[in-house]
């Protein structure tokens, strides 16, 4: 029992990078539901080998002639993502939840979302990476706008 404990043991060290790497975003991009409109935030991350956590406020504006509310998400995600770049490319799947406002004249709302998606983070030179992304956003019931879509291009510093 003592050797598998010990086996164990070593393999998850083996495991473990010998330090967690985090990055920060800003970003640019588009929310399409229900029409096209700017959306712009941040997010900061962490990571562990494969498993990595982020945080992330993204603030899209409203359309009131295309009767498009303007969104503010808060989300908590967790990504699964390579160990490592791959010929300058480090593809990411995530998943997450957090809060969110919708606002369009009157109407207000805010409640739980859950946000599913993926993308690519891209070594541009040293620390500095391209990161692409694209999300779907499930709002709560009284939400005028669910699911919602959103892509982004952003800049990335790995440190």
């Amino acid at each position: 029992m003592r050797i598998l404990t010990l086996g164990l043991a070593a393999l998850l060290a083996l495991c473990l990078p010998s330090r967690a790497l985090a990055d920060v975003t800003v970003f640019l991009g588009a929310s399409t539901s229900p029409s096209t409109r700017q959306v712009r935030g941040a997010a900061a991350g962490a990571g562990l080998l494969i498993i990595g956590f982020e945080f992330e406020y993204a603030d899209t504006t409203g359309d009131p002639a295309a009767a498009a509310p303007a969104l503010k998400t808060g989300m908590a995600s967790v990504l699964l993502q390579t160990p490592a770049a791959v010929m300058r490319v480090q593809p990411y799947f995530l998943t997450g939840a957090g809060i969110y406002q919708e606002d369009l004249g009157a109407h207000s709302d805010q409640g739980f979302a859950v946000g599913t998606g993926g993308g690519a983070k891209i070594t541009l030179f040293g620390p500095i990476r391209l990161r692409l992304d694209y999300r779907v956003f499930k709002l709560g019931s009284g939400a005028l706008i669910s699911p919602t879509h959103r892509f982004y291009a952003g800049l990335n510093l790995k440190f």
